[in-house]
């Protein structure tokens, strides 16, 4: 793994609970609807009802990630996840004390509102105090963050299979989620730093500073005033181009935002969240009791964990994002034709050994994906854009992934009891046309500053001449206004 500072890895550890929420309570819902106790308690909902259980907590997701849209750049990186914090907790407490179906699937969509938010702002944070040669493992930590709540969700409702039959099953898991909204909020509000970038982009330069040097003491004395007269120049000529509008944002930064907003819908199409969600109808189509069907769940869950911790601390930051996309694309559509066939091959077979390597095709599937594409795609969606547009895309970018992942969600049971495993040719086929896409549309981020990125896109990078010296008093201050009016443009 690449040297990284402690403090910088703690503070994006902590962050990443925001998307350890959102691992946590998406994959609770598998373990939940498995339950033969919230089945009865919910007077048996059909399978179009049970599919609504994926796809309006999608839908809630899709209006959290437009709210980022809104009002993340009015309310700032920390305090727009502080509210999301709130809105999770109150969508986790509906859906433990939830005595109908109505008022589960509200629990459903509140908090998936709050994780829509989350989703799209802590890769984004993460990415804005990452050092570059690092913003590999530090940016993609939020991905494990997700991959971990599924993990612990997975296991913590196997675990409560085993309680007395009746509503302890599938609440008690529902309610574990409530510590961690309220831990992140209280974090948030007390030792979070802010990120530089967006303190320079609000024009709060002495707080940039501070911050800047506190979460990057990786850099020598010299380097620190260097690097950010670099970034203080950057931002402060994006944001002077003063746009207003996403036709200005589309005029300017066309081949960024398209960039961002393919890499988010890229996650939808490869069918994570249909074979997360409904993995345990597929094992109840190969024969596997309940319990099992359980177990085999909370294993899929820690094979995504592993494989997620294990590469994301050497893969990004050494192989570069185009090659670990292309990589994951390609492993991924190997895995689901393997799958589709041997699921075609013995789902209807009593041989134990042909649905042992069924179900290793799931297995493949999961390694795969969590060990290349899972944290990929939330880190280079976020470092490809701008500070001026940066939010705003990103909650485009995750608005247009929760609309896709909608309707394949819902469509999940549906199309599996009809046309089964050939619903894994449909992802195949995208897949293919995404490596094609990544080879030749999507530049390379690796070891480059968030302000150097723009020179990949063709977009200007400021040329500053070391406008910045460290004085007494201050970790470091502008030298004077000439050293600015020498500052040059370079394409």
């Amino acid at each position: 793994m690449p040297s990284v500072e402690w403090y910088t890895l703690a503070v994006a550890s902590f962050a990443s609970l925001g998307t350890f929420l959102y691992g946590y309570d998406t994959g609770i819902v598998t373990t939940t609807i498995a339950h033969q106790s919230w089945v009865d308690y919910m007077n048996h909902p059909n399978t179009a009802l049970v599919g609504a259980v994926g796809s309006i907590y999608i839908a809630g997701e899709a209006l959290g990630a437009f709210s980022q849209i809104l009002i993340a750049d009015a309310l700032g990186r920390l305090r727009f996840m502080q509210f999301a914090c709130i809105v999770v907790t109150i969508g986790a407490t509906l859906q433990t004390a939830s005595v109908n179906f109505g008022m589960f699937l509200a629990g459903r969509i509140i908090s998936g509102f709050a994780v829509g938010a989350l989703s799209g702002t802590v890769p984004l944070y993460l990415v804005e105090i990452s050092p570059p040669k690092n913003r590999g493992l530090i940016g993609g930590l939020s991905g494990v963050g997700l991959s971990m709540g599924t993990m612990v969700s997975n296991w913590v409702g196997f675990a409560c299979g085993y309680a007395s039959f009746g509503p302890v099953q599938w609440r008690l898991p529902l309610a574990l989620q409530l510590p961690w909204g309220i831990i992140m909020f209280i974090g948030l509000a007390t030792f979070m730093p802010n990120s530089p970038r967006e303190l320079i982009y609000k024009n709060k330069i002495d707080d940039a500073r501070r911050t800047f040097a506190t979460i990057r003491p990786d850099l020598q004395p010299h380097e620190l005033p260097q690097e950010f007269s670099l970034m203080h120049a950057q931002i402060e000529y994006e944001r002077e181009r003063e746009i207003k509008s996403y036709r200005e944002i589309f005029r300017l930064y066309r081949h960024r935002v398209l960039v961002a907003v393919s890499v988010q819908v890229l996650t939808a199409l490869t069918g994570v969240n249909v074979i997360q969600y409904y993995q345990t109808i597929l094992y109840e189509d190969l024969g596997i009791d309940a319990t099992s069907r359980l177990a085999l769940s909370a294993v899929w869950g820690t094979c995504a964990f592993l494989s997620n911790a294990i590469c994301i601390s050497f893969l990004p930051d050494r192989i570069g994002r185009r090659r670990i996309l292309m990589l994951g694309l390609s492993l991924i559509i190997v895995t689901e034709i393997y799958a589709a066939i041997m699921q075609l091959k013995f789902q209807n077979s009593p041989s134990r050994v042909g649905k042992g390597f069924a179900v290793a095709g799931i297995f493949f599937f999961v390694v795969c994906y969590y060990g290349t594409i899972n944290s990929t795609t939330w880190l280079y969606g976020s470092e490809v854009l701008p500070i001026s547009v940066r939010s705003r895309v990103m909650g485009l970018s995750a608005t247009a992934h929760y609309a896709v992942n909608v309707g394949i969600t819902e469509a999940g049971p549906t199309a599996f009891a009809r046309i089964g495993q050939n619903y894994y040719y449909v992802f195949v086929a995208c897949c293919v046309v995404y490596i094609f896409l990544v080879y030749f549309y999507y530049p390379e981020t690796n070891q480059k500053t968030l302000e150097q990125i723009a020179a990949a896109f063709g977009d200007r990078v400021v040329d500053v001449d070391k406008p910045y010296v460290e004085t007494e008093g201050a970790a470091f201050h502008k030298r004077d206004d000439a050293a600015d009016a020498d500052s040059t443009e370079k394409p």
